[in-house]
């Protein structure tokens, strides 16, 4: 009597004619074990993909404000400009709920941090360098990319420098300025100043100074409040909302100039703090 030959197994032919392949990861459960998950978590990979989107929609806005720079039309341009630069505080604030939701809901995984740090290179690093570079550094000639890409590049080396140190580092403080502050200054000054009417190339030494400074900042080992030890889920004073409804009138008072103004104090904060503890360790000794 023959054997019946083994059925094959049907999931697995079905998966195998899918275009993508599914995403395993490997990991330990609460016991140390390894395990094997297949998928990826929706819930903040969405957060992830509008961050992504708002940094690229950054960079087609530049290229629209370059282009309409090329054709003499300057209130088209700023307007450009304005909305690239707000872009870039949009994915600000997805970057920061795609981490804290994740956290919240217990859905990390490998695959979100390598995903969040690629939508964080498009939105931080290439988005605000294109649009420094198409605002004011682009009539500086070489000059001006070489300044734009110190940027992309010390963006790119924080973030990797960050991913090799998550679950070693002292997670109060950020080494070097993070990626998002440093965007957060540099889309500030466009947005500040082309809401004006200001052209950037009246004043491209100076946004090519405080583009290389940030650049310069992601990379330094200058230490930074990263505010993570802050409780959002517990019980705060009733005083606290009050603040928060305060800081929200002052930042919607005039958001172009508030913002560049907290981006920037919070870029000085860590050479400040950094000359300060040199002081008194001078002064120890």
């Amino acid at each position: 009597m023959s054997e019946r030959p083994e059925e094959p197994n049907q999931a697995s032919d079905a998966e195998s004619l899918l275009p993508v392949d599914e995403h395993v990861e490997e990991g330990h459960d609460a016991e140390g074990r390894k395990v094997r998950h297949r998928g990826i978590y929706l819930l903040p990979n969405l957060f992830t993909t509008a961050n992504l989107f708002a940094g690229f929609y950054s960079i087609i806005n530049s290229m629209s404000a370059q282009a309409a720079l090329s054709a003499g039309d300057a209130a088209n341009a700023s307007k450009y400009f304005a909305f690239a630069a707000i872009a870039i505080f949009v994915a600000m604030v997805l970057d920061g709920l795609d981490g804290r939701v994740a956290r919240m809901t217990n859905t990390q995984s490998a695959f979100g941090a390598e995903y969040d740090s690629l939508s964080d290179m498009v939105a931080f690093g290439v988005a605000p360098a294109l649009l420094a570079f198409g605002w004011a550094l682009g009539d500086m000639g070489k000059v001006g990319w070489m300044v734009a890409f110190i940027y992309v590049a010390g963006a790119a080396l924080r973030l990797a420098r960050f991913n090799t140190q998550v679950g070693t580092a002292d997670k109060r403080y950020f080494i070097g300025l993070a990626s998002p502050a440093a965007a957060g200054v540099v889309a500030g000054i466009v947005w500040a100043f082309s809401d004006y009417g200001i052209q950037g190339s009246k004043m491209s030494f100076l946004v090519a100074l405080m583009v290389a400074a940030a650049g310069m900042l992601m990379v330094s080992n200058i230490k930074y409040n990263s505010f993570k030890e802050l409780d959002l889920k517990g019980r705060v004073p009733f005083v606290a909302i009050l603040a928060v409804v305060l800081v929200f009138a002052v930042v919607f008072s005039d958001p172009p100039r508030i913002l560049l103004l907290v981006f920037l104090a919070y870029a000085a904060s860590g050479p400040v703090q950094y000359l300060l503890h040199l002081r008194r360790h001078k002064n120890a000794e």
